[in-house]
């Protein structure tokens, strides 16, 4: 086979020539940063007030400080659809508690920090799916809600390595730890 006769390297496709490469604003990576420190504290809120009872969505009565059960209202009495026995089955169980109370204040500490940006995308998106899979079908859509749109959002914030810009994501990459378990970038 003559050089001339290879086939075209195709996973590093060469773009056309009609076609330029894609400039890059300067203003991306601080988008990026705002997504991902507003996600944080979506996370962040949500878990001060299960845990206080700020009166937001959870009344003060109902605080888990005060022995109320941050994942009984909203799976007791919101779940529908194909799970709904499921999630009754689960609601206001103490495991099941302290399994969303740590996720809600892990996923959004990495997020406000910029650190374990793929441990944060895996167990957020877990838990949003889950959250979907409550309400099924949604409200307002008959498949698409608020949930599958934080999940895709987490998913590429941790592809964008949002918590390199105005987060500690830079200097976490560089530890030991990290360079040893890439997972936890």
């Amino acid at each position: 086979m003559a050089v001339t006769d290879r086939k075209p390297d195709t996973r590093h496709p060469v773009p056309p020539a009609d076609h330029p490469p894609r400039p890059t604003s300067p203003v991306a990576p601080y988008v990026w940063a705002i997504a991902r420190l507003s996600l944080g504290f979506v996370f962040l809120w949500a878990f001060l007030d299960k845990l206080f009872g700020l009166g937001h969505e959870t009344a003060a009565k109902q605080a888990w400080i005060h022995g109320g059960h941050p994942t009984l209202g909203f799976l007791k009495f919101s779940a529908a659809g194909p799970f709904k026995g499921f999630y009754h089955g689960i609601a206001g169980a103490a495991w099941a508690d302290w399994l969303f109370m740590l996720g809600l204040a892990g996923i959004g500490a990495a997020l406000m920090l910029g650190i374990g940006m793929r441990v944060a995308a895996a167990a957020g998106t877990l838990m949003l799916v889950m959250m979907w899979s409550v309400v099924l079908p949604p409200a307002s859509n008959v498949f698409m809600d608020d949930h599958l749109i934080y999940a895709l959002l987490i998913i590429g914030l941790a592809l964008v390595h949002a918590g390199d810009t105005l987060g500690l994501g830079g200097p976490w990459s560089r530890t030991r730890l990290v360079r040893r378990l890439p997972v936890l970038r």
